[in-house]
């Protein structure tokens, strides 16, 4: 179904000039709750999440679904959930929960350095693992936090 509703929210969200990030519904165990986020290019406000949360759900209206809606940016902390979202953020610092273990661990916390073949690699201490995308059950940006309040 989220596959399904990202088709459809996904060009509404960029005439709007904005980039569907990532969908939840049920979010929170709540079946009725349909949580979006959404990003652009110089950053969402609360006027851009209200902007794109009418048109959402004008669209969901029209097609029958019946959702509670939270619009928002995805964040510092932001989910990574496709290839392309890891792609984007090659360097940055992630932590990474996967479903099987990976040469004995389910969780990881290390620099992003590569995206092939389905295949993310992160590298934690002195090693680099390579972990299939389709094993991560959930994974976010875990930036370094610097006493000025920037990120890097």
């Amino acid at each position: 179904m989220a596959t399904d509703l990202s088709k459809q929210l996904a060009p509404v969200l960029a005439d709007l000039g904005y980039e569907l990030w990532h969908l939840e519904p049920g979010a929170d165990g709540q079946s009725d709750l349909l949580r979006v986020y959404i990003d652009a290019e110089n950053g969402i406000d609360v006027d851009d999440c209200e902007k794109a949360s009418r048109e959402i759900d004008a669209t969901l209206t029209v097609a029958g679904y019946n959702y509670a809606l939270e619009v928002s940016s995805p964040g510092v902390e932001r989910p990574l959930v496709t290839g392309l979202h890891f792609q984007r953020f090659i360097g940055e610092r992630a932590r990474v929960r996967c479903f099987s273990p990976v040469g004995g661990q389910r969780r990881f916390c290390g620099w992003i350095r590569s995206v092939d073949d389905g295949r993310l690699g992160i590298a934690e201490a002195d090693e680099t693992v390579e972990i299939d995308l389709s094993n991560i059950a959930k994974a976010y940006l875990d930036p370094e936090v610097w006493p000025d309040g920037s990120t890097h």
